[in-house]
C-alpha cells in the first residue's frame, strides 16, 4: 500500500490524532507561556535571582523528557496527566530565558520616562516593558513551540495523546504491512503541525509588535 492510500483509507484516524497533536502542543505551550511570563515578571527586577533562573531554565532543557516522563509516572500513572505535565515543563524553559533577557532589556530612560508622568509600577509593567519585551518573548513562544510539537511524539510511551502512538507503532512493526506508512504519516503530520502554528505566531507577531520595535 503506498502513502497516499494509507492515508486515504485512515482519514478520520489520522485527522482525530492530527487534532489531538495539536491540541495537546497548543495547552502546553500556553500553560508554559503563562507560567514563564510570570516567573520572568517576578524576577527581572532582581539581578541574582534573574541570573539564577535563567541558569536553572537552561539546565532544565538538558534533563532527558522520557526520564521526566518516567519519573511522572510514579505519582499520576499513565495517559494524560503526565505528558502534560512534561511538556508544559519543557514548554515555560524558552519562554522564562527570553521574557528575562526582553524585560531587563528595556532602555532605562523609557521606564524613567513612564515614571515621571506618574505610571505606577504594574501600568509601567503592561503598557511600556511588556509591549517593549514582546518581540523577544515571542521569539522565545516560537522556539517552545516548535520544540513541543516535536517533543509531544514521545507521550505515546505511556499512553499520551498525539500521532506519537503512529510513529513508534510503525516503527515497531518495520517489515510488516504499512508500517513504513505509518511511521511516515505520522512524522509529516508532525512537520505540518510545526509549520501551521510557526505561521500563525509569525502572523500573531505581526498583528500585536508595534511598529518601529
Amino acid at each position: 500500500m503506498n502513502l497516499w492510500s494509507y492515508v486515504q483509507d485512515r482519514g478520520e484516524v489520522l485527522t482525530f490524532l492530527t487534532y489531538q497533536h495539536a491540541s495537546l502542543a497548543f495547552q502546553t505551550v500556553l500553560v508554559g507561556t503563562v507560567v514563564a511570563i510570570l516567573v520572568a515578571v517576578s524576577v527581572y527586577r532582581l539581578p541574582l535571582a534573574s541570573a539564577l533562573t535563567l541558569t536553572s531554565s537552561r539546565v532544565a532543557l538538558t534533563i532527558p523528557s522520557l526520564a521526566l516522563l518516567a519519573l511522572l509516572l510514579v505519582p499520576f500513572g499513565l495517559g494524560v496527566v503526565p505528558s502534560f505535565i512534561m511538556l508544559a515543563f519543557f514548554a515555560a524553559l524558552p519562554v522564562i530565558g527570553n521574557a528575562i533577557v526582553g524585560l531587563r532589556s528595556v532602555p532605562a530612560t523609557v521606564v524613567e520616562s513612564a515614571r515621571g508622568i506618574g505610571l505606577s509600577r504594574w501600568r509601567i509593567l503592561l503598557t511600556v516593558e511588556l509591549p517593549i519585551a514582546w518581540p523577544v518573548i515571542l521569539t522565545g513562544i516560537r522556539v517552545s513551540t516548535q520544540m513541543i510539537v516535536g517533543v509531544a511524539a514521545i507521550v505515546a510511551y505511556v499512553l499520551g495523546p498525539g500521532l506519537g502512538s503512529l510513529i513508534f507503532n510503525g516503527l515497531s512493526r518495520l517489515g510488516g504491512a504499512n508500517a513504513l506508512e505509518m511511521a511516515l504519516t505520522g512524522t509529516i503530520l508532525i512537520v505540518a503541525i510545526a509549520l501551521v502554528f510557526d505561521a500563525l505566531l509569525v502572523l500573531l507577531g505581526r498583528l500585536t509588535i508595534a511598529k518601529g520595535l
